[in-house]
């Protein structure tokens, strides 16, 4: 004697279902399928979604073309014009922020 059931069919399992669901009243029929209706929305969404979303395109990265023939005088002279313009949006950042600590109250 077997504890488990034997195997049964798609058409079976149906079957059993539907005797289940007559000896429910409407209201429980109507609301097992809207729950099923809902979660079967869901989990469509979840495998459209990646179709029909917009990817980001991909970021322009710009660089710089240098001439093989620079010195190294030239390039210290650009790293220190690199770094002061750093230092001047630096400086501008901190003062927007003083600014806006000082409008707000904030030491």
């Amino acid at each position: 004697m077997s504890v488990l059931p034997k195997p049964v069919g798609p058409r079976a399992a149906f079957r059993d279902l539907m005797a289940f669901l007559r000896h429910r009243s409407r209201e429980q029929v109507i609301g097992a399928a809207l729950a099923v209706l809902v979660t079967s929305i869901i989990v469509i969404e979840f495998f459209v979604e990646p179709y029909t979303v917009p990817q980001p395109p991909a970021p322009v990265i710009y660089v710089q073309s240098w001439s093989a023939k620079r010195t190294t005088a030239e390039i210290i002279a650009d790293q220190k014009k690199d770094q002061e313009e750093r230092r001047q949006e630096k400086l501008a950042k901190q003062r927007e922020f003083q600014k806006l600590a000082k409008d707000f109250g904030i030491k």
